[in-house]
């Protein structure tokens, strides 16, 4: 191996036993990392791109196993071939990895400052004092405010940021050589993405470390990679310089990849189109608890103050902001999903805020959502046609079995989806599809609205860019109305007409989307068109 590089991966192939015999997740991946360089495998979902990290790691399953021929050379030591001692030293210690599910990684029944001194006094042998002093000055490291509070509580008391903040203090606690970060952003408001990607850059600037970072997101791969492999089918379809792969791109696949940044328009909105949903001064006031069983106090949080938005027919209205801004509170308030604290909703000129559950039932049909995580959201237990045929039967569609079951087909081939999986479960689909399913969910009632709350956040680029043209597309063709909320800017310019951003429950700006998005009127705005458009800005 080359003194110049820290990995070199040779042949990294990977097979998982199944049923009936085995499946080649990843065959022949090569790649090389050098002390302080920044490398990206990216790929959509089912690229092998995690497969082939944890492969690094040897935190494969039981399931899997390493081909013959493989070869990851680290400090001159082949550790394809090391035995699980071996890696445990390593791992944690000179090779860590940060992955996209903060909530999951760490440990809900210990602190967080417990679970950075154990890494610690297990690799470094520092005593309990010296560790949980070393976990305050890394969460200072990682810019959590107010370390040594936090350093107290528990992974349920910090936001989604500050949680990867932790994973990542975990994962620098003993300088490593080599950090991996498994998508750690996707799930972030892109905002707190910037603030992540540029405390690893300054991070990796200030101890040398080396990043393989493994993501879909393209923005991010050119501003923070210097060398890229783009995956697909478990395999290295190019290789370059980053700057070289995104301005010359030679696989027909990386063409493909680097043309499914969202794009397009809403539909222009035809003629004077009627008001279908109307809000006034909307208020959701939830009171909280704070301070010991015998001496707390209680305080009213204004998620929703006093907001109003009107959406026309055959309009997409987005709701943007940061995580807790109040976006989704104010969407299902509309929908009479969460309790009014205050203010009016019309749907078609009827007054919905005074109804109890009964009275809105006859709207239900009339109004549908969408949620993010269609995995979720989606009956595990139920086949596609009674997830979809059960919205039928609740609401009296059809009058026999076999006029329902058109109905679930044709939303099925709305969806763009095809009408013979009917028998089939929600674990058998891919992200994307499930996605569709959702929507078919959705559509299936015949809806004049739909509440669509980051459907396409967690789907890979081309798949979003298809959803988008879905929604799109339905909605032309049906009249749709869509109250649509994301912090992805990019899609909301490719699907929305008008834009409403939300800060701490108030509406900070608004506008059609050209004009918020070209010449925001706020430094909130500014800074967040700044982190989606711009990130390293």
């Amino acid at each position: 191996m080359s003194d110049d590089y820290i990995i070199d991966a040779r042949k990294i192939g990977v097979s998982f036993r199944v049923e009936g015999g085995s499946i080649e997740a990843v065959r022949n991946v090569s790649f090389r990392l050098r002390k302080g360089e920044t490398i990206a495998l990216v790929g959509e979902s089912g690229s092998g791109k995690s497969v082939t990290a944890r492969a690094v790691m040897k935190l494969l399953s039981k399931r899997a196993s390493l081909s013959k021929d493989t070869q990851i050379l680290y400090a001159g030591k082949d550790m394809a071939k090391l035995s699980d001692v071996e890696m445990r030293r390593l791992r944690g210690n000179r090779l860590t990895m940060i992955f996209q599910e903060p909530m999951s990684s760490l440990n809900p029944v210990y602190t967080v400052g417990t679970q950075i001194a154990e890494v610690l006094r297990l690799h470094q042998r520092m005593g309990k004092k010296d560790a949980n002093a070393r976990a305050v000055e890394l969460l200072r490291e990682v810019q959590i405010p107010d370390p040594e509070s936090r350093v107290n509580q528990y992974p349920h008391q910090l936001s989604g940021g500050q949680r990867q903040r932790v994973m990542i203090a975990m994962a620098l606690a003993n300088n490593p050589d080599v950090l991996i970060a498994d998508e750690p952003t996707t799930a972030l408001d892109v905002t707190v993405q910037a603030e992540i990607l540029n405390l690893i850059k300054a991070l990796k600037e200030k101890t040398g470390m080396a990043v393989i970072l493994i993501t879909h997101d393209l923005t991010v791969v050119r501003q923070f990679a210097d060398h890229v492999y783009v995956m697909q089918h478990g395999e290295v379809r190019e290789e370059g310089l980053t700057e070289q792969v995104f301005s010359n791109p030679q696989h027909a696949y990386t063409k493909r990849l680097l043309g499914s940044e969202p794009k397009g328009q809403a539909n222009p909105l035809q003629g004077t189109p009627d008001t279908v949903l109307e809000g006034r001064d909307i208020r959701v006031t939830y009171t909280l608890r704070k301070g010991g069983a015998f001496r707390g106090t209680y305080h009213d949080l204004h998620a929703v103050d006093g907001l109003s938005l009107s959406l026309k027919r055959g309009e997409t209205l987005a709701l943007v902001g940061e995580s807790g801004s109040g976006k989704t509170t104010f969407g299902q308030a509309l929908l009479r999903l969460n309790k009014l604290s205050g203010g009016q909703v019309e749907f078609l000129g009827n007054r919905l805020d005074k109804l109890d559950r009964g009275g809105m039932k006859p709207y239900r049909q009339r109004m549908q959502i969408v949620f993010q995580d269609p995995f979720a959201s989606l009956n595990p237990r139920m086949s596609v046609r009674q997830i979809i045929e059960e919205g039928l039967v609740v609401n009296r569609i059809g009058r026999r079995s076999a006029e329902r079951l058109e109905r679930v087909r044709q939303a099925l081939r709305d969806a763009g989806l095809p009408d013979d999986i009917l028998n089939r479960f929600p674990h058998e689909f891919s992200g994307g599809q499930r996605q569709r399913l959702a929507i078919a969910r959705a559509v299936a009632l015949e809806p004049e609205f739909i509440l669509l709350d980051e459907p396409t956040s967690a789907l890979d680029l081309s798949v979003q860019a298809q959803i988008i043209e879905l929604l799109r597309t339905l909605q032309r063709d049906k009249g749709l109305s869509y109250l649509f909320i994301s912090h992805d800017l990019k899609v909301v310019r490719a699907l929305a007409h008008r834009i409403i951003v939300m800060q701490n429950g108030n509406i900070v700006e608004q506008g059609p989307v050209a004009d918020v998005l070209e010449r925001p009127q706020t430094d909130y705005t500014r800074r967040l068109v700044r982190a989606a458009f711009e990130i390293a800005a």
